[in-house]
């Protein structure tokens, strides 16, 4: 074995000392949380240390100081060659899942606006992005388990796959797919989210204090959470999410008849598309093609676009509640979605551009990417699981 070097190393890294530590108190049958009290390290750190560096040419996994020593220090020796270079066929994946494009089901493509060429800026205009499926990092990495559950060597971590985007010394994928990312931009920097402001048509009786409790633990599904994404021109795509499932739908709000035609009148009827009754007939048309136990509650924040809420409970059977004003946590669901929606229509664009037809197409794109907090399944597979439990016989349910 070639030799090692016992120099101490930065804090950040466990040191020689310590290892020995480790594989003395080990030996004792200390246990994880004790060690690492005694050695003032983390718990994370003792648990991981002898699954990475130890010895196992004995045909059993061993924990040595020296071992793990050579081990450590073979594996943090720079430069290394990054994992997407060297790997063709994982390149490839991760490359197809950050430029897919948006499909219809029956696998036409929707063209998406003139993209120009990407010149690596940090902030891009961001109406002029290409539309993508676009999973992020952190979705391929854990799907690679799922579609690969028996090759370790599609293994990799999100932020291997940040590198090779926005390192120079480690760009294995080409430059031109950050624009893919979600948020378009070169550099994580957080953003602001705008408030909404209250509105007074809110009755007591349909405030989210008042939602039935089950709705609350998302362990019943047909609860939804709905907003409205806005574009320029009085512009706008309604946002309806499941919050069991995560499923989207998207409401389809065109501008009516005389838009831009006339001048517009003072407290006259509203023509950009998402009027009080445009916004109705919308949304009825939208969740009156679900199972009645699938559309019990809808969330809303206070606009007026849904003033005329008894209405639409009146014909659907879906019981709306509104959020207490500048509370956009309380509908978490659907402000996640809306942020990962921007990817397809972004902020400064006339999203009166986009078909039903198209809207169909990217919600079909949105539902069949994987997520985290489905255990890296997609809103698709975990909707169809519901939809298969109402068809059985015999099923209670609560609707």
């Amino acid at each position: 074995m070639p030799p090692i070097s016992l120099d101490e190393p930065t804090g950040r890294y466990l040191s020689f000392s310590e290892r020995e530590e480790i594989a003395l108190l080990r030996a004792q049958g200390c246990g994880v949380r004790e060690i690492a009290r005694r050695i003032g390290r983390d718990p994370e750190t003792i648990s991981r240390e002898p699954r990475r560096n130890a010895a196992t040419r004995g045909g059993k996994s061993e924990y040595r100081a020296l071992v793990a020593q050579w081990k450590a220090q073979q594996t943090g020796k720079r430069p290394k060659t990054a994992k997407l270079m060297d790997n063709d066929r994982l390149r490839e994946y991760v490359r197809e899942r950050l430029a897919g494009s948006v499909r219809r089901p029956d696998g036409t493509t929707v063209v998406g606006p003139h993209t120009p060429t990407w010149k690596g800026l940090n902030k891009p205009r961001r109406q002029d992005r290409r539309w993508s499926l676009a999973w992020s990092p952190q979705q391929i990495s854990q799907r690679l388990k799922l579609d690969f559950p028996d090759d370790e060597s599609t293994r990799i971590s999100h932020e291997a796959i940040y590198q090779s985007l926005f390192i120079e010394g480690r760009a294995t994928l080409k430059r031109e797919l950050v624009a893919c990312l979600r948020t378009g931009r070169a550099l994580r920097v957080p953003r602001e989210r705008a408030h909404n402001k209250p509105q007074g048509h809110v009755t007591a009786d349909v405030v989210l204090s008042q939602r039935p409790a089950e709705a609350a633990d998302r362990a019943v599904p047909g609860h939804w959470e709905g907003d409205l994404i806005i574009g320029t021109g009085r512009s706008a795509i309604g946002t309806l999410v499941e919050r069991s499932s995560r499923s989207t739908l998207l409401v389809h709000l065109p501008r009516l008849e005389g838009w831009g035609e006339k001048p517009t009148v003072k407290n006259g009827p509203s023509l950009g598309g998402y009027g009080a009754v445009a916004m109705n007939a919308a949304l009825t048309v939208s969740m009156a093609k679900l199972p009645g136990q699938l559309r019990k509650t809808l969330a809303w924040d206070r606009g007026k676009e849904l003033s005329a809420h008894a209405q639409f409970t009146f014909e659907t059977g879906t019981k709306v509640f509104f959020a207490d004003p500048r509370s956009p946590w309380q509908r978490p669901t659907n402000e996640n979605t809306n942020g990962l929606l921007r990817q397809y229509f972004p902020k400064g664009t006339d999203l009166s551009r986009w078909s039903f037809e198209d809207l169909e197409a990217v919600a079909l794109a949105v539902n069949n990417r994987p997520r985290k907090v489905l255990g890296w399944r997609t809103p698709a597979e975990v909707f169809a699981e519901q939809l298969r439990s109402l068809q059985q016989p015999g099923v209670a349910t609560t609707g």
